[in-house]
């Protein structure tokens, strides 16, 4: 079995499907935009955050079986960097991730032909939003289509986040593409399912987002790794009753990630033994966060290893999300000694041992997320045993793991 990967802009779980796929003999090609060899020299000449940026397109696969499409990924790059946002931000806009996605969609679509004529392939992989035109191009030639959905199936999310419009109408802003999608892209998202043999996720959250029709298809669930390298890092600071407990969260700025309903449980807690400590991209002005609650530590977002150093500085990490796939920072909080404190919708119920590495709370429920927070304050003494389970639990989860339930599973498929 050989296998054609897509993905515009490549990710940590990318790049462990493509290690396995190339361990087990199943990579044919990979598609992107952007491909760097981490070992070029012209790197160092670079500033720090655009080699940092360039760093994250490196794949762990020989360069030989990369094929790039970098124009448009470039613009929509560079074109911010010069004031011009207008042309990257909106669904339609030339030089935005969407454009990206179906553009690269498109080219893969146009080359399954003539890359058959060189290397025999059976199935293409694709991934949410940039699969449609290869799929349905690989079903005329007889391959067969496998759907990675890293998130909940769109319908799903699109109804939770209108209620939560709905709910929270001042957050609506924050809610972005979930609920102003286009038509055509909706469409093409159902297209996709539509044409999938496999569909490929990360946890049981994202499968039940399935609909009926699609629950006959074949289906891997592969958990995501956790933070390989940094598992064994010491705490910054012990838990004490002398200062503060810095309560962590992480993530985009939005009420899909339920940072609203974490800002009405401080505000119900009203207690200054609590600190808020927020690390996320801005999807609202500052000045909106502050006035919904202005008690918190604001971080912007930087490099992995000082996303690390930061969770190393906290006692808690809190993500009440209402739609997820598998957020990866869970896993990160957890491999830093974080207990945590989550909602089933962040595709992470496994990750919580009750009582022992964290809570589940309800989604939509700032008083349960308050209870749990009040919880730690008053049993800080609880916190370090917690974390050490915490990191445990999380070590059991290895990208080589992921990448091999996915091969090992699509192997079986095969001989069926």
């Amino acid at each position: 079995m050989k296998i054609i990967v897509t993905h515009p802009t490549g990710n940590r779980n990318v790049r462990a499907v493509l290690s396995s796929f190339d361990k087990a003999g199943l990579l044919a090609e990979f598609n992107t935009t952007v491909h760097v060899d981490a070992a070029s020299s012209w790197l160092k000449a670079l500033p720090s955050g655009v080699r940092s940026e360039l760093l994250r397109r490196t794949y762990p696969i020989p360069a030989s079986r990369v094929t790039t499409r970098p124009i448009l990924e470039g613009l929509r790059l560079a074109l911010p960097k010069f004031g011009l946002s207008k042309f990257t931000q909106s669904e339609k806009s030339f030089a935005s991730i969407d454009a990206v996605y179906r553009d690269l969609d498109k080219n893969v679509s146009k080359r399954l032909s003539s890359l058959l004529r060189r290397q025999p392939f059976d199935a293409v992989y694709g991934y949410e939003d940039g699969a449609f035109e290869t799929f349905k191009r690989a079903k005329n030639l007889g391959l067969k289509c496998i759907y990675d959905l890293p998130i909940a199936y769109w319908e799903t999310s699109r109804k939770l986040l209108l209620e939560e419009a709905t709910r929270k109408p001042s957050w609506a802003i924050t809610l972005g593409g979930g609920i102003t999608d286009s038509e055509e892209k909706l469409n093409r998202k159902t297209r996709e399912l539509e044409l999938a043999d496999v569909v490929v996720g990360p946890g049981s959250f994202v499968m039940n987002s399935l609909p009926s029709w699609a629950k006959n298809k074949k289906i891997v669930v592969s958990p995501f790794g956790s933070p390989e390298g940094q598992a064994s890092s010491q705490r910054e600071r012990k838990p004490s009753a002398e200062r503060p407990l810095r309560v962590l969260f992480v993530g985009s700025m939005g009420q899909r990630k339920g940072l609203g309903d974490l800002f009405d449980a401080f505000k119900m807690l009203n207690n200054k033994n609590i600190e808020l400590v927020v690390l996320g991209s801005l999807l609202a002005p500052m000045d909106f966060y502050k006035k919904e609650f202005s008690n918190f530590q604001y971080e912007a977002n930087r490099p992995n290893e000082q996303v690390l150093e930061l969770m190393r500085s906290c006692d808690v990490f809190c993500l009440p999300s209402i739609v997820e796939g598998r957020a990866l920072v869970m896993q990160e909080a957890m491999s830093q000694g974080l207990p945590i404190i989550i909602t089933e919708n962040t595709g992470g119920s496994d990750l919580v041992e009750e009582g022992k590495t964290g809570f589940l709370v309800p989604i939509r429920s700032p008083q349960a997320i308050a209870e749990k927070i009040s919880w730690f304050l008053d049993n800080r003494s609880a916190i370090p045993q917690m974390g050490i389970n915490a990191k445990q639990h999380a070590a059991t989860y290895t990208w080589e793991n992921y990448g091999s339930v996915i091969v090992n599973s699509l192997t079986q498929f095969n001989k069926e």
